[in-house]
């Protein structure tokens, strides 16, 4: 058997970051992003010895709090993801780093201690001091934030400033635009970093280089040979805490809108010139411009919508969405989505994209699912009549891996087909150097590096595209209840049945 030292091609260390000081400002500092998402990840990042050099991390919030109650908060939760391995002394050094500050944000104008704080940091002797701007905030704080930023007048010197924003970006198409208006008054578009999370998975990346770096699958990653791909994702997650947030927004703007339609665009995106950030998010564009536009008269026969009612979840009865704190009782909130889309290029045109998204779900699911057509002709005989169509199927959750089906003659003396699985699984790496999708997108921001975040123009595309289904669900088309532990609304089924196919489930994988 042919052995290869992989060695000798590749050297599988993370990058060092190339900056000497840096500030790390967390607006909403003590929130459940920024406590059990973006600290954590900082602190693994510190832990992994990438963050060399001078840092410091405000944490900026409108309610007192003492720094014993910020550090026990942040603690507890980096103590759940890390329980056997926690070093206490290696965490108090980190902590050592990290203050919290309280200013009323409704009142921008009375912020002062932010800049005071940049004021001192930008006055110190280091050329390369960066300073990072994090929004992990609800919506409708944005704009005062960047009132309280743009007080700082740290955006009219030359410091290396970024800022990052976490979705959804704006509520609308207008919105979205307005915001980019604000953003471009202090900020360059290269100093901006429109977080998706789901694009900082390793499986969502490694689309890319599955396409792009194995020459067998270009010659049928087309319409001639692909018959139609499905994306799935899947929750079994009720609303949580964010009733009030949720209901605003429903499953189009707070899953469509972004991470399907990001997925979608790099399943189907054109070879980029090379791989830089903007190459890349030129192509995913273009794939966003070429998405059909939906029809009024196509809405009712392509999309399907829905409102999770009560039901039962892992064994366990949960209850329905108009039963859920803060959510008024008579929303039209949309929970579930299932909906048809065309993609109006030569690679894709005739390929139907069936796309799927919810909330108390029968399963935590998220995949893409490639579906090849069957072989023109027949030859293995009556048997053989059904074979199984080939797939390629990417999952982003529960685990991450990526699977290949295919089609093998079953021991014996008939022509019997037996379908068998060709798999790659991220567990089986046993990598020392694996990165969550937060982990790997801040050290992103740290370098520099904007390929894995949204583009000002790819957000205003993904608006219009969603647009007319955010209008239908408002009106015209009717919401439709399903059971808690579902598949959702039954004529999703329909959707997909209509056109001779079938939904995509793991035992049917």
């Amino acid at each position: 058997m042919l052995k290869v030292d992989m060695n000798k091609f590749c050297s599988y260390e993370l990058d060092e970051i190339k900056v000497s000081n840096f500030i790390f400002i967390i607006f909403g500092g003590m929130g459940d992003l920024s406590t059990k998402k973006i600290i954590p990840s900082l602190f693994n990042l510190f832990k992994r010895n990438k963050l060399k050099k001078t840092f410091e991390i405000i944490l900026h919030g409108k309610t007192k709090r003492s720094n014993e109650m910020c550090y026990e908060v942040i603690k507890k939760n980096i103590l759940k993801e890390d329980k056997e391995e926690f070093d206490v002394e290696l965490f108090e050094k980190f902590y050592k780093n990290i203050s919290y500050y309280d200013e009323n944000i409704e009142e921008p104008e009375k912020c002062k201690i932010l800049k005071s704080i940049v004021d001192k940091f930008n006055n110190s002797s280091e050329e390369e001091n960066q300073i990072i701007f994090y929004l992990a905030v609800p919506p409708d704080l944005v704009l005062k934030i960047l009132k309280i930023i743009e007080n700082t007048k740290i955006c009219k010197k030359g410091i290396n400033k970024k800022i990052v924003m976490e979705k959804p970006f704006g509520t609308d198409y207008n919105s979205a635009k307005k915001l980019n208006k604000e953003l471009m008054k202090n900020f360059k578009e290269n100093e901006v970093y429109r977080m998706d999370h789901y694009l900082g998975k390793e499986t969502v990346q490694n689309i890319l280089f599955f396409r792009f770096g194995n020459l067998i699958l270009e010659p049928i990653w087309k319409r001639e040979y692909i018959d139609h791909v499905q994306i799935t994702i899947s929750e079994t997650i009720g609303i949580e805490n964010r009733g009030e947030f949720y209901d605003k927004n429903g499953i189009i703007k707070d899953i469509i809108q972004n991470h399907m339609l990001q997925i979608l665009s790099i399943i189907c995106m054109e070879y980029p010139i090379n791989f830089s950030s903007n190459s890349i998010r030129d192509e995913k564009l273009k794939i966003f411009k070429s998405i059909k536009k939906i029809e009024k008269k196509d809405i009712e026969k392509n999309i399907v919508l829905g409102q999770y009612g009560n039901g039962k979840i892992l064994g366990e009865n949960v209850v329905g969405y108009l039963e859920e704190k803060k959510i008024p009782q008579d929303s039209k909130t949309a929970t579930f989505f299932a909906g048809k889309i065309f993609i109006e290029n030569w690679r894709w045109s005739g390929v139907p994209f069936y796309l799927r998204a919810g909330k108390r779900l029968k399963e935590k699911l998220t995949e893409i699912v490639i579906i090849f057509k069957n072989p023109p002709l027949n030859l293995f005989g009556n048997n053989c009549s059904k074979i199984f169509p080939n797939r390629v199927i990417f999952t982003i959750q529960p685990e991450e891996k990526i699977e290949i089906s295919m089609n093998v003659k079953y021991p014996g003396d008939k022509n019997y087909p037996h379908p068998i699985k060709l798999t790659f699984d991220y567990s089986n790496l046993n990598s020392k150097i694996h990165l969550n999708a937060y982990e790997r997108l801040i050290l992103d921001i740290l370098k520099g590096d904007l390929t894995l975040f949204t583009r000002e123009d790819e957000v205003e595309s993904m608006w219009e595209i969603v647009a007319p289904i955010i209008e239908a669900s408002e009106g015209s088309i009717q919401i439709q209840e399903y059971s808690s532990g579902s598949w959702g609304v039954k004529e999703s089924e329909l959707l997909i049945e209509n056109d001779e196919r079938r939904w995509s489930r793991h035992e049917d994988n």
